[in-house]
């Protein structure tokens, strides 16, 4: 027995130190008598209370310590029904097969002062997973917050090794406390994958056929450009009444002139099989230069313009062929001319005309022995810029002999009839 009344003492341990704090600090929190009365709780009061009691006995003084931890929790006045956060009801979750499922059930759950009971859990086809046969199934739970007694909780359900059977199972996650359940069912489907190897070996076949067409167009632009004009290239002889393909000016007395005569006219009309006018074999003795050049030049689809630097020196036929041309394509005629370059020449020594034409005018240059073979590039760039031609072998030949022999009768003064092949070929036909 105590040979003195007990005293009682109660000190309140600061979180952030070690050390007991009495007499208290606040009007809300006082000490009557034994007893420690809080009259407005507060979130700062929560924490670690002592309870010292002292007495003497015996002429000892004894100390008797008991502690107390005092946690805030909200008022009945806040609802204290459970509910789930996520997810919601009936909500589909995408999974794949053979792979691990994760399914996360989140749910807040009040306290109860009367009972604190608090539940969380998955059910597969009615059943827990403590209750089920089946390995694969297993669930965990974990704390998320606790906000003054109402838990935030995390239930994940963990399905291993998911079969496409998993599909059809009815899944339900529910919570619980003494006030009341609730409870939301999920539904599974499958994940349609996309087909990963095949597009990506697909993307990458295609890249590459697009950066080998691109490959193929930079080395073969020319040869494609030609297939293209003989598939989808207008005749242009259906469209007009011109006489001749081309007519070729040149510079007399030169070495160009020998280029002409023996390379470009023999496989512009032997090989390729155009229609070719050269004034100087084409031309009725004892004309007018000025009238024949021009109707000539005008009879004509194309003018190709063999470049050289005693090209159209001033007052020569060059010049007035040149100038017959260039007029004609300003008219808006169907004569295109072309200038081929058969050897280097400066720009400086063209003349005027040619200088303000060469803009708009294509340039082909002759490159020597690399431009003998009729594969070349040379005649290859030349076929595109001439008329689209399409005739059959017999044609061919037929208007390659009626050409030598209206080139034979011009040369000797005995032109008649024969100065329009096509009329010849059409009677021979």
């Amino acid at each position: 027995m105590s040979n003195s009344t007990p005293t009682v003492t109660w000190y309140y341990l600061e979180p952030q130190t070690s050390c007991p704090k009495n007499p208290f600090w606040h009007w809300t929190i006082e000490q009557r008598g034994p007893s420690l009365q809080i009259h407005v709780m507060e979130d700062l009061f929560q924490g670690l209370y002592f309870c010292v009691v002292q007495y003497q006995r015996r002429g000892q003084t004894l100390n008797f310590t008991r502690s107390i931890n005092i946690s805030a929790i909200y008022p009945t006045t806040v609802s204290k029904v459970p509910s789930i956060l996520q997810p919601t009801q009936d909500k589909v979750f995408t999974v794949k097969t053979n792979s691990e499922v994760r399914l996360v059930c989140r749910g807040l759950i009040p306290f109860v002062l009367q009972n604190p009971l608090k539940e969380i859990w998955w059910t597969v086809d009615g059943k827990t997973v403590s209750e089920l046969s089946n390995e694969r199934f297993s669930q965990k739970n974990s704390l998320v917050t606790n906000d003054y007694g109402d838990v935030t909780e995390d239930s994940v359900l963990l399905i291993r090794d998911f079969q496409p059977e998993d599909l059809n199972r009815e899944l339900n996650c529910s919570v619980r406390n003494q006030r009341g359940f609730m409870t939301h069912r999920v539904h599974l489907e499958e994940e349609v994958s996309l087909p990963s190897l095949e597009l990506g070996c697909g993307l990458g076949i295609t890249l590459v056929l697009m950066l080998l067409l691109f490959v193929v167009y930079q080395v073969f632009w020319l040869e494609l450009l030609l297939l293209y004009r003989s598939w989808f290239g207008t005749d242009e002889r259906h469209l007009d009444d011109k006489e001749y393909d081309v007519y070729i000016s040149y510079a007399r007395n030169s070495e160009e002139e020998q280029f002409v005569l023996s390379t470009l006219r023999s496989v512009l009309e032997n090989e390729l099989g155009y229609s070719v006018c050269i004034f100087d074999r084409d031309s009725l003795p004892g004309g007018t230069i000025t009238d024949e050049t021009l109707s000539f030049v005008a009879r004509s689809r194309r003018l190709l313009v063999v470049v050289s630097p005693g090209y159209a020196s001033q007052g020569s036929q060059a010049l007035l062929e040149l100038k017959a041309g260039i007029d004609g394509m300003a008219l808006g005629g169907h004569l295109r001319v072309i200038l081929v370059q058969y050897k280097p020449v400066q720009r400086q020594v063209w003349v005027r005309e040619l200088r303000r034409a060469r803009v708009a005018l294509a340039l082909v240059r002759w490159q020597g022995d690399k431009s003998k073979e009729l594969t070349s590039r040379f005649w290859k760039r030349l076929r595109v810029e001439l008329p689209v031609r399409r005739v059959s072998s017999r044609e061919e030949g037929l208007l390659m002999r009626l050409h030598s022999q209206n080139s034979t009768n011009s040369q000797t003064g005995l032109l008649s009839s024969t100065n329009d092949p096509l009329k010849l070929f059409n009677s021979g036909v």
